[in-house]
């Protein structure tokens, strides 16, 4: 046989695989008729699949369905115990943990403080310390720990496990993915924490089923993840994404990238902060947290609630141009920044609707989703857990070894 049909042949299958793990992954308990019907696969190739799946522990079967006057239908499901992966936001001063099932169900957590992370070597042991720390809260089996992904703020190229650079940890060119993998003994995946926040988006969260969608963060930086064509966008080598340093005024304020007028430099939280410094006569300057900002804002401090107004025209200019470049049918807006609520998000609404071309603001869904500590964390255990559900044609994601074979 020649050996392009071979090919061929193993490729039709792994994607008929993922097809069918991923509609037991959305219905939760399926029959295998059903899943003959919703993917469109052949009663026989479904029963393959399937009992290779459930040889590899990955689906069971689960209980007998409602009989419409036959024998009762028997339901599969995905064992959510079948692997468990780690997830790591490696940020300047904490590191947040994840343990989580299959199906990113988060099992435990924990924030681990750090300081000195501009030193490799101190960052490689902290990263460390915290995977043993959660598998440990958490009481499962090591050995069934099959992956760890770092999510962090820089230019990351995740097909070579290569932080080329972090502005907040003065990073550059480090093998980040080498050395933690060296450190723990267990497969270790690293990319651009607001890229993983998409991945856990795409398969597990609100950007399911949506080919053409953006995730935003705001916090301490701006962060932008990108998917088209239901495909992860990252550029030529990692640096795609970022949003937070295009430039609306060229004389505008400093960034901590060292140029001047970056998006970020009025959004971000220590921009808010610097905003509204030397606005509040009876507050000490100097220990204003972008958390007491919000809430003396919400107190009704007119001057603040200013600063947060002009901060959201600025995003909503910016959330115009990626509308007006991207077309997407979904804007997802995430990170630590949220807890503004509408003082930053309602005058967002407003310049979006503004500035974006005429018809285009109409295609798109802006969601501002809850945030909860545990979500960087959540996101970089995604990078791990899409490798069990993608699809070969799903190009662009760091190719991940489960232990988990796939025949």
């Amino acid at each position: 046989m020649p050996r392009f049909w071979t090919a061929n042949r193993q490729l039709i299958r792994a994607i008929n695989r993922s097809t069918v793990l991923n509609v037991v992954k959305s219905e939760g308990s399926v029959s295998r008729t059903e899943i003959g019907r919703l993917s469109g696969l052949s009663p026989a190739t479904v029963s393959e699949i399937t009992a290779d799946l459930i040889a590899e522990g990955l689906v069971y079967e689960k209980a007998a369905g409602d009989s419409t006057g036959g024998r009762p239908p028997i339901l599969l499901a995905l064992n959510h115990d079948a692997a468990y992966v780690v997830g790591l936001k490696l940020a300047e001063r904490q590191i947040s943990a994840a343990i989580t099932d299959i199906e990113a169900t988060i099992l435990c957590t924990l924030t681990v403080p750090v300081t000195g992370m501009t030193v490799v070597e101190r960052a490689v042991a902290a990263l460390a310390g915290a995977v043993e720390q959660v598998i440990a809260r958490a009481s499962v089996p090591r050995e069934r720990v099959t992956g760890v992904g770092i999510g962090l703020a820089g230019v990351i190229d995740a097909g070579r496990g290569l932080c080329r650079y972090s502005p907040f940890l003065d990073w550059r060119d480090v093998p980040l993915e080498r050395l933690v993998e060296k450190e723990i003994g267990i497969p270790v995946y690293i990319d651009n924490d607001v890229n993983t926040l998409a991945m856990a988006e795409k398969w597990f969260g609100a950007g399911q089923g949506v080919d053409d969608f953006l995730v935003v963060t705001v916090g301490r930086g701006l962060g932008l993840g990108i998917v088209v064509n239901g495909q992860f966008y990252r550029g030529t080598r990692g640096g795609g994404g970022e949003f937070g340093h295009t430039v609306m005024n060229p004389d505008g304020p400093s960034c901590d990238c060292g140029k001047r007028g970056c998006l970020e430099a009025y959004v971000a939280d220590p921009a808010l902060v610097r905003a509204a410094q030397g606005r509040l006569g009876s507050v000490d300057p100097d220990q204003l947290t972008v958390e007491r900002v919000t809430e003396l804002a919400r107190a009704g401090d007119g001057s603040l609630r200013e600063v947060f107004a002009q901060a959201g025209r600025m995003l909503g200019m910016g959330i115009a141009n990626l509308v007006n470049i991207f077309n997407p049918a979904l804007i997802i807006i995430s990170g630590e920044g949220v807890r503004a609520g509408d003082l930053l998000f309602g005058p967002m609404r407003e310049a979006v609707a503004q500035y974006t071309f005429d018809g285009l603001a109409e295609d798109t869904e802006i969601v501002v989703q809850e945030w909860g500590d545990e979500a960087w964390a959540w996101g970089a255990a995604s990078l791990v857990l899409q490798g069990i559900y993608k699809s070969p044609v799903h190009a662009g994601v760091p190719e991940v070894n489960l232990g988990i074979p796939i025949t």
